[in-house]
């Protein structure tokens, strides 16, 4: 179903005054000639109904390689569906004079939802308006003990971190979110999958599966080539690449889900779901006011830190498209695979860890 709808509107039709939609709005009118659009979900939140936007560029067929780009699974951080924002206005700029970018799309597909928890965004709040945190609700359970709360919670939507009720289906933004991937990336031979968050610590990480256990996905080797070749393009940079469970462990973990689904149904096709949290920390660090605002403990509130952010991060998205259009090239395989599989394991998991010992590595 493809639409071109106000991705808010009302009883009295007066949009909400919404200004990452509305220049999501704006690009999806410039980049028309070059953008699939259409609405994966629709959100009502207090009368006022959101359209959830996916947004498709690029002519490469069944075959090619894949990036999903996601923002705003929690509303509250904003910076999230900024940083898609900018980057997917940044591709529909340059398709007027960038042959080298229109070559690559002619050999990659990318898939754009920048927005995905648009009534959590107007509310201010990181669940949707059902009070669901997105990101808890997916239908797994950790296999080992996770952090009270934070790793999930069933006890009420008043508290943060609420999964749902058991049994249930998933929300619609969750199931539109794995609707989109299950359609877009895990049929392709090579896909990869791009969801921007903040507010974790001081440094920007790059986390991957699994988040509901502490032992390694299968495709262990293919993220530490991934992270070689990402070390090697940018010497500089200051991004810590891990698994989310060197972190901590939850319920529900949308990429847990998606990975298993890629492994049970797709499993002679490799599926990299990676996660962006960006320190936010360092902004209420610098400006230590923004721990008074609700909105400022997740992103930057000045306007050249929040350029500054948006700068930053359009190398590393760029970079992933870069990776899976050529991705034949640094894939590995045979005894190379070995190699990283082990490299993986060592700097990625203690000595002591099962994983290790059934590898038989020290």
């Amino acid at each position: 179903m493809v639409r071109r709808l106000c991705s808010c509107h009302s009883a009295t039709s007066v949009p909400t005054p919404l200004p990452d939609i509305d220049e999501l709005l704006r690009l999806l009118d410039e980049g028309a000639d070059h953008l699939a659009t259409r609405v994966a979900c629709e959100v009502e939140v207090r009368g006022r109904r959101f359209d959830v936007h996916v947004i498709t560029l690029g002519q490469g067929g069944p075959d090619a390689p894949a990036v999903g780009f996601f923002g705003g699974v929690h509303g509250l951080e904003r910076i999230g569906a900024e940083v898609v924002i900018a980057y997917l206005g940044s591709l529909v700029r340059r398709l007027s004079w960038d042959g080298l970018l229109r070559e690559q799309l002619t050999q990659l597909r990318l898939v754009f939802m920048p927005l995905v928890n648009p009534g959590g965004y107007w509310l201010g709040t990181r669940a949707n308006p059902q009070g669901v945190d997105l990101m808890r609700n997916a239908p797994v359970d950790a296999i080992e003990p996770v952090p009270w709360l934070i790793g999930g919670q069933r006890l009420s939507p008043t508290l943060p971190w609420y999964r749902g009720q058991p049994r249930m289906p998933m929300q619609p933004e969750s199931a539109a979110l794995c609707d989109v991937v299950e359609k877009e990336l895990l049929p392709h031979p090579f896909s990869i999958a791009v969801d921007c968050h903040s507010g974790f610590g001081v440094s920007d990480r790059i986390w991957f599966p699994y988040a509901h256990t502490s032992m390694p996905i299968d495709h262990l080797a293919e993220l530490h080539a991934l992270r070689e070749i990402f070390d090697q393009a940018h010497c500089y940079h200051r991004y810590v690449f891990e698994p989310q469970s060197q972190q901590y462990l939850t319920h529900g973990d949308l990429w847990d889900h998606l990975y298993l689904q890629s492994r049970l149904h797709h499993a002679q096709n490799t599926f990299l779901p990676l996660t962006l949290e960006m320190g936010s920390w360092l902004w209420v660090k610098k400006n230590p006011r923004q721990l008074f605002s609700r909105h400022g403990i997740f992103n930057p509130l000045i306007r050249h830190r929040q350029e500054r952010v948006l700068r930053r991060h359009m190398g590393l998205l760029d970079f992933m498209a870069r990776a899976a259009c050529s991705h034949q090239h640094w894939r590995p395989e045979g005894a190379e695979r070995v190699r990283h599989h082990d490299a993986a394991l060592a700097h990625w998991y203690p000595i002591d860890h099962p994983a290790r010992a059934r590898a038989g590595t020290s």
